[in-house]
């Protein structure tokens, strides 16, 4: 017994937002449907009052995002960026400069000469994803104590808001966001998460265009990127019978993991989703809505929604010491996700 180890505790020290500072209305989005979708229908059914878009390319760019954040989030945590170990950048692909690492990118920019630098991606679970393999290997690492978790966001880039088949994707929009996680804290622990995966879809969505199976081409080049439904009937067939309760089920098994239940959640941190989607999620898990936030003002910032939405409960008092915060994602390709935190000091 004298030989058992304790099991370092993760917490979360930072949190960081970098958001343009251009909006598009809902009646901007319902004028680029031609129409087809009116104001109210955008504001009521897509939950979109406005929603954050890139200014330009150079300050906004996905990586240059994602460093702003990491630079907000080393101001509020009050730490030299030299006491970070390890960068794991949750960045979308579509970004400055194909084929470079985005970690390296924020690792220079914000000074962190010491850390190690990764990409990770899982479309828009990608910020969940990486917190969990971030607690994963602060446990395992002796070594690595303080790992960073960032990047930038902006595939509204490649909506074409003429196209209704993508109308569920209307609310993209763009961003940065940056977490910070250290282990033995003992504050704002990271406790249970659980991820899931249906790789029966992975082809029903995304770019036709730019890959290796269509290469761009002089007659395809208006079509390079665009986010397209390549087989609508299959994937909103399973979405529709398996989407929510794989959400429902990473939550309750985050929470067993973590020695909670649904009545101990406290905060749901939720990505943008269309409003009934998110009110039948409120209703599911018995919350109110002043026990989240609906990012109606922000939009889709794809995995960078969670760490949004946890900076603006923090800022609005939703999340104060003793909370339990509830972070939920869901990512093309298919994948769930959710993430159990325990706001305030671990005793």
């Amino acid at each position: 017994m004298g030989n058992m180890m304790t099991i370092p505790n993760v917490g979360i020290i930072g949190v960081g937002v970098y958001l343009p500072e251009k909006r598009m209305t809902a009646k901007e989005v319902s004028e680029a449907t031609g129409g087809n979708w009116s104001e109210e229908a955008v504001v009521k059914k897509l939950g979109i009052v406005e929603k954050v878009v890139p200014f330009d390319d150079v300050e906004d760019g996905t990586q240059e995002m994602g460093a702003k954040a990491a630079l907000d989030c080393l101001k509020n945590a009050g730490i030299d960026p030299l006491e970070i170990d390890g960068i794991l950048c949750i960045g979308e692909e579509w970004k400055e400069y194909p084929l470079t690492t985005s970690a390296c990118y924020i690792q220079e920019r914000i000074g962190a000469k010491n850390a190690w630098c990764v990409d990770v991606q899982n479309r828009c679970c990608t910020a969940v994803a990486a917190m969990k393999m971030a607690k994963d290997i602060l446990i395992a690492d002796d070594e690595c104590n303080t790992i960073l978790v960032a990047g930038g966001y902006r595939n509204c880039d490649f909506i074409d808001y003429t196209d209704n088949g993508v109308s569920f994707m209307f609310n993209l929009a763009a961003g940065g966001g940056a977490i910070l996680l250290r282990k033995n804290y003992n504050k704002n622990l990271l406790l249970g998460s659980h991820l899931m995966s249906d790789g029966s879809v992975v082809h029903t969505c995304g770019s036709e265009v730019g890959g290796l199976r269509e290469r761009i081409t002089a007659d395809n080049i208006k079509e390079f990127g665009m986010l397209r439904l390549m087989d609508a009937p299959k994937m909103k067939g399973l979405l529709n019978s398996v989407s929510m309760p794989n959400w429902i089920n990473c939550i309750d098994q985050a929470l067993r993991k973590s020695g909670m239940t649904r009545k101990d959640i406290g905060y749901l941190d939720i990505l943008h989703i269309k409003r009934s989607g998110h009110d039948g999620m409120l209703k599911e898990l018995g919350l109110t809505e002043e026990q989240t936030i609906y990012l109606e003002n922000y939009g889709h910032v794809g995995q960078i929604d969670q760490i949004l939405s946890l900076k603006l409960a923090l800022e609005e008092g939703k999340v104060k010491d003793g909370t339990v915060v509830t972070m939920i994602a869901a990512g093309i390709g298919y994948t769930w996700a959710a993430n159990i935190i325990r706001w305030g000091d671990a005793n």
